[in-house]
């Protein structure tokens, strides 16, 4: 179904940001990234009791491409 939008101002748009409005047939990322982190990093919220005594980040990738994007244009 169409739709009718009205102005939409812009001001900026990240390195992978999608901008839509209305209908889309297909929204593909120009961008990958990955990210290695700690036990416990991306808590968020009042009153975090957090204990990780042995923490240990395991950063090894052997296939190196996980999802590739080569042909989004």
């Amino acid at each position: 179904m169409p739709a009718i939008v009205g102005v939409a101002q812009v001001i900026t748009l990240g390195n992978s940001s999608v901008f839509h409005i209305g209908d889309v047939y297909k929204i593909m990322p120009f961008s990958a990234a990955k990210t290695f982190s700690g036990a416990g990093s991306f808590n968020t919220g009042d009153r975090l009791d957090v204990h990780n005594r042995f923490s240990n980040t395991n950063t090894y990738d052997p296939d190196t491409i996980d999802q590739p994007n080569a042909f989004n244009m």
